[in-house]
């Protein structure tokens, strides 16, 4: 499975990495209305990236868990990539 450092902005990602940090959960308003938000970083072999989380998945996952992400949104935001769910993407755990 490829890994972080070949993801590349405005495409799909799946990925298997391990959660070395999250942010403090954070209120924002958007075109849907209100909700909170929280960035986790990912980190494997070959790099690092900023996941971001929101809603519910913002309580889900803890340091030190290693996901897999099927079908994520890579993009570039403020020029760092960081992959969400998108509107198909899946997150899982690892066991």
């Amino acid at each position: 499975m490829p890994g972080i450092a070949t993801l590349r902005a405005n495409s799909n990602a799946t990925i298997d990495a391990t959660i070395t940090a999250i942010s403090a959960v954070r209120n924002v308003e958007t075109s849907r209305g209100a909700s909170v938000v929280a960035d986790a970083t990912l980190q494997d072999e070959s790099g690092t990236i900023t996941l971001t989380l929101w809603g519910d998945d913002t309580k889900k996952y803890q340091v030190g868990q290693k996901v897999h992400i099927t079908d994520g949104w890579v993009k570039d935001f403020r020029g760092k990539l960081q992959v969400s769910m998108g509107r198909s993407g899946k997150i899982s755990l690892v066991p």
